[in-house]
């Protein structure tokens, strides 16, 4: 009997939102790049098969089209590397991500050091919304797995109630931990321990098809679609379970601008940034923002 798969109630039809031809093409072979190991397929990506199906003009992709590839990587937030979104796909080469490990401590019933290679889960793509706080948005395609995942794996204690990330630290190939010296490196986030597990919390090892290139977070990222993007932390060093709320990079630098929570919210400006409205790359008009990102149906019964 044949099965039917049935979407789940977040998900951006990816026929919808792609051409019918680069869809095909795309499916097909990122069946085949999902079989192989990470460093295959860095091997043979050299470059993106997807990026002149995506170079679409502005005009001809919407809020909810994925954002093309050539946009969604040159336009970044990565303020180790520094404050010029243009320029860090460029800056951020130094990183050097062979061998990465990720710390395990705090209250969790194993603590360890993990050999990023050796993070074996079930791989999946999922198309997102990002939104940041800046008022600008994206839809990007990910691959990697769910955060439960990993976190049932490393076994928290009874006790934990959140979990905090802490990326790299190394001023030397970062610029902007050297320049911005005052400011609490190395950046840190966290969440609930239930935000940490709902569904669409997702760990990030890939994008449009390949590993993660520098600049989105090689060679793990945290990615949470209903908060703004400055929640889903790239290039992820560190994990530890804690009983108490962490403090972290944004909330130790202004807290009563950056709640912990961090949620999309278009009736709750930030100091610098309305947030009704949001703007696309590569596109000069503006949409509204929606609760959580519009994925209000699937997370809002978190914070009632």
């Amino acid at each position: 009997m044949a099965s039917i798969k049935i979407p789940k109630s977040w998900q951006i039809s990816e026929q919808e939102v792609t051409p019918e031809d680069i869809y095909l093409r795309r499916r097909e072979f990122l069946g085949t790049s999902l079989k192989l190991g990470s460093a295959t397929m860095a091997a043979i990506y050299g470059f993106s098969p997807f990026t002149n199906g995506w170079s679409a003009e502005p005009e001809q992709f919407s809020p909810s089209t994925i954002t093309p590839e050539i946009i969604a990587s040159r336009f970044n937030n990565f303020y180790e590397f520094g404050v010029e979104k243009q320029e860090i796909w460029k800056s951020s080469r130094k990183l050097q991500t062979e061998g990465w490990r990720i710390e395990v401590g705090g209250l969790v019933k194993n603590p360890q050091t993990l050999e990023f290679e050796t993070l074996k889960f079930p791989e999946e793509e999922r198309i997102y919304r990002l939104r940041c706080v800046e008022a600008w948005s994206v839809v990007i395609p990910w691959i990697g797995f769910p955060l439960r995942l990993l976190i049932d794996k490393l076994e928290p204690l009874a006790s934990a109630r959140y979990i905090k990330f802490t990326t790299f630290l190394d001023p030397i190939i970062a610029p902007g931990q050297k320049k911005r010296f005052w400011e609490p490196w190395p950046y840190t986030e966290g969440l609930r321990l239930d935000e940490a597990r709902h569904d669409l919390t997702f760990m990030a090892t890939g994008i449009y098809g390949h590993p993660l290139p520098n600049q989105h977070g090689a060679p793990l990222r945290l990615v949470i679609p209903w908060k703004y993007g400055f929640k889903s932390i790239k290039s992820i060093a560190r994990i530890e379970f804690t009983r108490e709320e962490p403090e972290t990079f944004y909330t130790s630098l202004s807290p009563l601008e950056y709640d912990f929570d961090a949620n999309v919210h278009p009736d709750i400006p930030y100091a610098r940034w309305h947030q009704a409205f949001e703007r696309i790359p590569g596109q000069e008009e503006t949409v509204k923002t929606l609760p959580y990102n519009g994925y209000a149906n699937q997370v809002a019964g978190l914070y009632l």
